[in-house]
């Protein structure tokens, strides 16, 4: 549709974000659309969520919870993410002023960065991120100091994340389990950060989203289990990844009750508050654990499918220890650059994919790729049959 309509002069001014543009991801979900190709670039799943959740959704609506509800959240629920961190990680938030709901996690880390950096602070982020963290950064009028991750195992490189820190820095964003890489930090990773910023007034932003989707027995090392972490993190957590609802746009934040206070100053003026049916409803299906426990075998099985479905084929498989995201090494496969091959995968292949250079500030490209299986059985089984052919 051809939207060039006349009107009178629109004021210009200079663009906030003028390095930002239509990202990759929106090119591979047009070129997946086009061609007809199944679409593994896309990080969320394909299939329904619980019914018992929706229906508490709903009859939450019927019961009247339809009105805002407080700044913070609905009680119920702070008290719900309180109990489910302490007997998980056995780190106790108070409900009342240290755990805020949030329009999912995306706001909930802007909202933190807003509330902390200012002017010329610096913050340092640990490439390849998520495609938020370094916008957000600089609307807030701060500089993002990019660390990369060691290439090929993807393995926090200290060294060089201490090099990087100056009297300027403000906070560190980290992500584990890790988008893209499907990586996931060890005990021993944290005990090393918080060795690092233990002498240090540096804040802390851990991206905890897919803190249920750690698979072969391994556990999740929230900052919330690490004392010298804890008392300087921002713990951003995400209903939409857990529950299979990601249009539903609901996350928390748990921070001592002084980063919190800072952090509602913020979140009142920007959100003020969360819808108030998926809260009640949240409140209620929280308190089984059963959906939230048994979600890394789930994501354990489709995993295990797809590794297994590309077993033998031109694509290498990189280890998927988390998250539902499989990376691939395509070298054996095509000489292209990660994201020609992602565009030629789409179109002549027939499945769609995300390159890994989308993740790094200067587009590093390694000759990697990412898919996603948080999908059906049967997509995930349409695209093997096609992936098996490379």
């Amino acid at each position: 549709m051809n939207c060039n309509f006349a009107s009178p002069n629109t004021p210009t001014f200079p663009s906030k974000l003028p390095q930002v543009g239509t990202t990759i991801f929106t090119v591979m979900s047009a070129l997946a659309a086009e061609h007809g190709a199944v679409n593994l670039g896309q990080g969320f799943p394909d299939f329904e969520c619980d019914p018992t959740l929706v229906n508490a959704v709903t009859q939450a609506m019927r019961a009247g919870h339809n009105q805002y509800p407080p700044m913070p959240g609905v009680p119920a629920l702070r008290e719900a993410v309180s109990s489910k961190i302490e007997a998980l990680h056995g780190r106790k938030y108070c409900p009342s002023t240290e755990i805020t709901i949030t329009a999912g996690a995306t706001q909930a880390i802007l909202t933190a960065i807003l509330a902390i950096v200012h002017t010329g602070d610096e913050v340092i982020v640990l490439d390849p991120c998520y495609d938020s963290y370094a916008p957000n950064i600089e609307l807030a009028g701060g500089t993002v100091v990019r660390v990369p991750l060691t290439p090929g195992t993807f393995r926090p490189d200290f060294a060089r994340i201490g090099a990087a820190i100056t009297p300027r820095t403000r906070a560190l964003i980290i992500n584990s389990p890790h988008n893209p890489s499907a990586t996931v930090w060890s005990v021993a990773d944290m005990l090393a950060l918080q060795d690092l910023l233990a002498p240090t007034n540096i804040l802390l932003i851990s991206d905890e989203v897919y803190e249920h989707m750690v698979f072969d027995s391994a556990e999740h090392q929230s900052a919330a289990r690490f004392p010298g972490l804890y008392a300087r993190a921002f713990v951003v957590s995400s209903f939409g990844k857990t529950f299979h609802v990601t249009g539903w746009k609901v996350g928390t934040v748990a921070a001592p009750e002084s980063l919190t206070t800072e952090f509602r100053k913020v979140h009142q003026f920007n959100v003020f508050t969360v819808n108030a049916p998926m809260q009640h409803g949240l409140a209620e299906y929280l308190k089984d654990p059963a959906p939230y426990l048994q979600l890394p075998a789930y994501y354990q099985a489709k995993r295990d499918l797809f590794r297994q479905g590309l077993e033998g084929s031109r694509l290498k498989l990189l280890p998927s220890k988390g998250t539902y995201f499989q990376c691939v090494d395509i070298s054996a496969v095509s000489n292209l650059n990660e994201s020609d091959f992602c565009q030629w995968l789409a179109r002549e292949v027939g499945v769609a994919a995300i390159p890994l250079s989308a993740f790094y500030g200067d587009g590093f490209d390694q000759g990697v790729v990412r898919f996603c299986f948080a999908k059906k059985e049967d997509t995930l089984m349409k695209a093997l049959e096609r992936l098996r052919k490379l």
